[in-house]
C-alpha cells in the first residue's frame, strides 16, 4: 500500500509530494516496545511497599508512581515471594496508595564517575547537593554493586601509607591498600582524627563517605576538619534523616567512586564514617523485609554485607584504595557485634578511648590495644625495633601506673621500669599532636628514632 503525504517546507509556496511505504514501517515495529509493563502496589507498611505484576530480580531498581500526588520515587527490590516483591524506597512511603503503579526502571544501581567529581559534595545516587550546578567531565558509568578483587589479583601491601599523624605513622604504620578500623564511642574524637588524616595523608584522591551523620555535621566537617579545602576530595553524604536505603548505598557509591580512581592508577584514600550507621540501615531494611533478628538485633544480612563492602578496598595492578572505616561502639564496648565483626575483616584497628580524652591526651589512641597487621611489612628493621621498645615502655608504665601515682614504687627497684619512667614525658610529648599540626613521614621517623634511642 502506497500513500502520498504532503510535506510543508519552510518555503510555503512549494509543496512536494513524498511516498512512504506504510507496510514496511509497520513490519519493522516490534509491538512489545509499544507497551510499558507495570505492576501495582497492594500492600504498604511504614518502610516498604509490596507489589506484583512485574518480573523482577533482587537488586532491580523500580519507579513507584503516586497517582494522587503526581510524583515518582525510586526503590529497590529487596525480597521476592512467589509473585509478590517487596520494594524499599529511596525516600519514604508517604503519599502512596494501593493500586499505584510500579515500573521497572533499570537493572541495579550505577553512578557516573569522572574527574568532575573532585571538589564536589554528592548524595548516595551521585547527585550534587552543593549548589555548584551540574557535574561536568563524568567519563563513565560504574555499577554500585561489584565483586571484590580476586584474591590472586590483589597487590601485596609492602609500601607505607603516611597519614601525617605521628602516633599512627610511628606505632601503627599503614600500608597502601590496607583496610583500617577506627573504633570509638560517641564524642571521643573520630571525626577530628578523620580530618587530620585527610589533611595530612599522601593520597592523590580522597573519597569521604559520611553515612548517617547529623545534617549540621556535614558543613562543620568541611569547615573545621577540612578547612574548606576540597581539593582532590569528594564527599558522599547520606544523613540520618534520609531513608535506610540511601544510608546503605551511600557507602557503596563511595566505594564505586574510589574504585574508578584506583583503576585510573591513583592511590586513593577512602574514609567512611561510620560502619555502625551503615549496619543500622541494613538492619532496618532486613527487619522490614522479614529477616529474623540475631546478635544485637542485627539480622544475618548485616554480617554478610560488611565484607562485601570492606573487601572491595585494597590494591590491584593499577592503583590502591587505602580505607579507614570508623566504628561507633555501643557504650564503649569493643566487643559490640559490629565492632567484633569489623575487626575480623580489617587489616588493623585503631582504638580511641574516653579515658585518654579525659586526660587531655590527643589523639586519644590506645596504642596497647591498637594494631596494624602490616606494620612489619612496610617499615625498616630499625623502626620495628623502636616500635617494640616504645610499646614496652607504654606497657610498663601502664602496668605500674597505680604504684607510681601513690608513691609505692621507689627508684632503683626495677631498672627497666626506671628507664620507662624517665622516658614517659618525652614519649607523651611525641605521641600527642594538635589538630592543626602536619608532619611528614621523614620528620616523624626522625623524632621517633630519637625517642626510642637508648
Amino acid at each position: 500500500m502506497d500513500l502520498f503525504v504532503v510535506v510543508l517546507h519552510k518555503d510555503l509556496d512549494k509543496i512536494y509530494p513524498r511516498m512512504i511505504d506504510i507496510d514496511k514501517i509497520l513490519n519493522n515495529i516490534e509491538m512489545d516496545n509499544l507497551i510499558i509493563p507495570f505492576g501495582r502496589i497492594h500492600k504498604i507498611n511504614s518502610t516498604t511497599v509490596v507489589a506484583s505484576g512485574l518480573i523482577v530480580a533482587i537488586g532491580d531498581v523500580v519507579k513507584i508512581e503516586s497517582e494522587k500526588h503526581l510524583y515518582t520515587v525510586l526503590g529497590m527490590v529487596a525480597s521476592i515471594i512467589d509473585e509478590e516483591f517487596t520494594i524499599v524506597p529511596f525516600s519514604f512511603v508517604d503519599g502512596f496508595r494501593i493500586k499505584d503503579k510500579v515500573y521497572l526502571q533499570k537493572d541495579g544501581l550505577s553512578v557516573k564517575c569522572g574527574y568532575g567529581l573532585l571538589g564536589r559534595v554528592i548524595n548516595a545516587l551521585g547527585e550534587p547537593i552543593d549548589d555548584k550546578g551540574k557535574i561536568q567531565n563524568l567519563e563513565e558509568t560504574s555499577p554500585i554493586n561489584k565483586d571484590s578483587i580476586s584474591p590472586l589479583k590483589r597487590g601485596i601491601i609492602n609500601q607505607k601509607f603516611a597519614t601525617g599523624v605521628k602516633a599512627i605513622d610511628s606505632m601503627l604504620t599503614c600500608g597502601k591498600g590496607q583496610k583500617v578500623g577506627i573504633f570509638a564511642g560517641s564524642g571521643v574524637g573520630k571525626s577530628t582524627l578523620m580530618g587530620m588524616i585527610v589533611k595530612g595523608c599522601e593520597a592523590q584522591i580522597k573519597v569521604i563517605a559520611l553515612i548517617g551523620e547529623r545534617g549540621r555535621e556535614i558543613p562543620e566537617f568541611i569547615h573545621y576538619n577540612l578547612e574548606n579545602n576540597l581539593e582532590n576530595t569528594i564527599i558522599i553524604t547520606a544523613t540520618s534523616d534520609e531513608s535506610s536505603l540511601m544510608r546503605k548505598y551511600g557507602a557503596f557509591t563511595a566505594m564505586a567512586i574510589a574504585e574508578f580512581f584506583r583503576d585510573k592508577g591513583h592511590d586513593v584514600l577512602l574514609m567512611m564514617d561510620s560502619v555502625t550507621r551503615f549496619a543500622m540501615a541494613q538492619r532496618e531494611i532486613g527487619l522490614s523485609t522479614g529477616e529474623p533478628p540475631g546478635r544485637g538485633g542485627y539480622p544475618p544480612s548485616v554480617f554478610a554485607l560488611l565484607p562485601q563492602l570492606m573487601e572491595r578496598a585494597g590494591a590491584n595492578e593499577k592503583g590502591t584504595i587505602t580505607a579507614f572505616f570508623t566504628v561507633l561502639v555501643d557504650g564503649d564496648d569493643m566487643n559490640d557485634p559490629i565492632a567484633d565483626q569489623s575487626r575480623s575483616i580489617l587489616d588493623g584497628h585503631i582504638i580511641l578511648t574516653r579515658e585518654l580524652t579525659e586526660q587531655g591526651f590527643y589523639p586519644p589512641i590506645d596504642l596497647l590495644q591498637s594494631a596494624s597487621r602490616v606494620i612489619d611489612k612496610v617499615i625498616s628493621k630499625d623502626q620495628y625495633n623502636g616500635f617494640l621498645k616504645l610499646k614496652r615502655i607504654l606497657s610498663l608504665v601502664k602496668e605500674n601506673e597505680v604504684l607510681i601515682r601513690v608513691g609505692a614504687y621507689k627508684k632503683g627497684m626495677d631498672m627497666e621500669l626506671d628507664k620507662a619512667i624517665a622516658k614517659k614525658d618525652k614519649v607523651r610529648e611525641f605521641l600527642t599532636q594538635d589538630v592543626s599540626e602536619k608532619h611528614s613521614y621523614e620528620e616523624v621517623l626522625k623524632k621517633f628514632l630519637e625517642v626510642t634511642r637508648d
